[in-house]
This record gives structure tokens, sequence and C-alpha cells, in this order.
């Protein structure tokens, strides 16, 4: 039985220490967006962070002439990006949801860190990435000077549209 246990546990060539400290980095961060009803929430945060030490933990491991570890972490970056863009979106005239793609963008880092085996400096940035998202609110809600420009509200004005009927303009403007 004790052998089946171990084998049941064993999960080289990765660790259960990694996976811990992946799986505490993104739920700091991720409680902290998912309390405020930010995208990025606990799940998320986790998965990327996990994710990404998993693909660069085989990557580590991998032999041969032509393998380059480096090459996985641009692609991890890329694919971050990519996924922190579908998190963006234009409303109302202002681009929402860039501090959730740069949070994402911040959790993948935080898993590469992971797998170079960095865990307490993994921990410490993640501490660091809340101060920063709490402060910075703090900051904007209790100073004017940091709000300015950041949530104000974006007026737009949209061509006017023309109905069917030549000369009818109908006025789209927007305040």
């Amino acid at each position: 039985m004790n052998l089946d246990m171990n084998l049941l546990l064993d999960i080289a060539p990765y660790d259960w220490h990694s996976i811990f400290a992946a799986l505490v980095c993104g739920s700091v961060i991720g409680m902290e967006r998912q309390l405020r009803g930010k995208p990025v929430g606990i799940r998320t945060s986790n998965l990327i962070i996990l994710g990404t030490y998993l693909f660069l933990a085989t990557a580590f491991r991998l032999e041969g002439t032509i393998v380059d570890p480096s090459r996985v972490v641009g692609q991890v970056i890329t694919g971050i990006g990519f996924l922190g863009a579908g998190v963006m979106l234009a409303k109302d005239g202002a681009v929402v949801g860039v501090t959730s793609a740069a949070t994402i963008w911040v959790l993948a880092s935080i898993g590469v860190m992971i797998s170079a085996g960095h865990l307490g400096a993994a921990y410490k940035m993640s501490l660091l990435v809340v101060a920063i998202l709490l402060g910075v609110e703090q900051l904007e809600a209790h100073t004017k000077s940091f709000s300015r420009g950041v949530h104000s509200r974006v007026v737009y004005y949209t061509r006017k549209r023309y109905s069917r009927r030549a000369g009818d303009a109908e006025d789209n403007d927007q305040v």
C-alpha cells in the first residue's frame, strides 16, 4: 500500500514545492483580483503560473543539441501576450482591462521564476504585485493628481449617420 502511495505522489521530474509555490503565488494575486471583481481571479492566476512552471520545467529538462529553454520562455511570453490581449476591450471609447492584461503577464513571469528555482523571490514578487495593485488604487482614490486621465470618462464623437432618405441626418454624437 505504501509503495502505491509513493507512486501516486511521485511527479518527477517536477516537484511539489514548486507546485505549492505556484498555487500560493497565484492565489495571493488572484484573491486580490477576485475580491475586487476583476477578470483574472484565483483560478486563472493559479493556472497561468502553474502552466508557465510546467512548460519551463519541462524545457529545462529536455536534452539535445538543439534544445534552448530560452526559446520556450519567448514563446510563453508571446502566448501570454495573446491571452492578455483577449482581456483588453474598448468600452465607451476607452480601453479597459489593461491592468488585468499586465497582471497576466506578471503571473507568467512569476511562473518563470518558480521554474528556475527562485521560490522565495516568487513569493516576494507576488506580494509586491498585490501591494502595487492595492497601493496605486488607494493613491488614485485619495489623490486627484494620481487619477487625472487614468479613469476619467472619455468623450468621443461618431460620424453622423444618414438615414435612407437623403438629407435626414441622424446625430449620433455622444458626450
